[in-house]
């Protein structure tokens, strides 16, 4: 399961279609190039911000348009250009030349504030994208399905124990389903743009993040005012359980 960290991070960029997650401050990853060209030159060099895999409109009216453009086009780039001044400030001597987000996480503890949050907003909110689509929700298929009942006793069990992660998570941060190394199911939550991935104290249950949800009031303030709790009921009919199996069967 170590192993697989690696892996995760490298696949989860093709898996949800996102693009530099995995790659190097010098190796941008294409969202059309195949899992054996991820390490190909690009031009640029530097992280760059992820197309959505759909249009600001797409998850309405579950989740409103100008809400999906601003938390998109606003806040995930400031992250992406945080991310890359971050790096450039950065002593080289702290990572390297292995300046990905795999390494960005594993020795995040004795990295810049800027870029611990940077990177991990850059992150999280590709994930986040890629966990949502159009006409989306319903309960998940196959082994995740198999897992969640097996974990939780029901999804409608496990949908009430997310949705407590979500609500009870004081200030912003994100509610997670994590896949630990010894390959079980646990819900968590973590505060700012921490996430499972991230090797810090404070962030009580590591692994492979399955399902993402941003509980930042950007996320729904515009629609949703200070209601976390509606906005939390609305994403429930827009979450992509295919992408969240891809990433489990990884």
């Amino acid at each position: 399961m170590e192993n697989s960290r690696r892996d995760f991070i490298k696949k989860s960029a093709l898996a949800f279609g996102a693009i530099a997650i995995s790659s190097s401050i010098g190796n941008v990853l294409s969202a059309n190039e195949s899992l054996e060209k991820e390490n190909g030159l690009a031009d640029g060099g530097k992280f760059i911000l992820p197309a959505l895999p759909y249009a600001y409109d797409a998850l309405e009216p579950h989740i409103d348009k100008l809400t999906m453009e601003i938390h998109h086009s606003k806040h995930h780039k400031a992250y992406v250009d945080n991310m890359n001044k971050a790096l450039e400030a950065l002593d080289g001597k702290i990572l390297g030349t292995s300046q990905t987000v795999e390494t960005i996480f594993d020795n995040v503890a004795k990295l810049p504030m800027a870029l611990r949050n940077n990177a991990g907003g850059h992150y999280n909110h590709s994930l986040f994208w890629s966990l949502m689509k159009p006409n989306g929700g319903g309960e998940p298929k196959g082994k995740l399905a198999d897992a969640i009942k097996t974990t939780f006793g029901s999804f409608e069990e496990f949908k009430k124990q997310f949705t407590d992660a979500g609500m009870k998570r004081f200030g912003s941060g994100w509610a997670w389903l994590v896949k630990t190394k010894e390959g079980k199911l646990v819900i968590s939550s973590t505060a700012n743009q921490d996430n499972p991935l991230m090797n810090l104290e404070s962030v009580e249950v590591k692994g492979m993040p399955v399902l993402a949800l941003d509980v930042w009031e950007h996320a729904y303030y515009l629609k949703n005012q200070n209601k976390r709790a509606d906005y939390i009921t609305s994403w429930w009919n827009v979450v992509n359980w295919e992408t969240a199996e891809n990433i489990y069967t990884i």
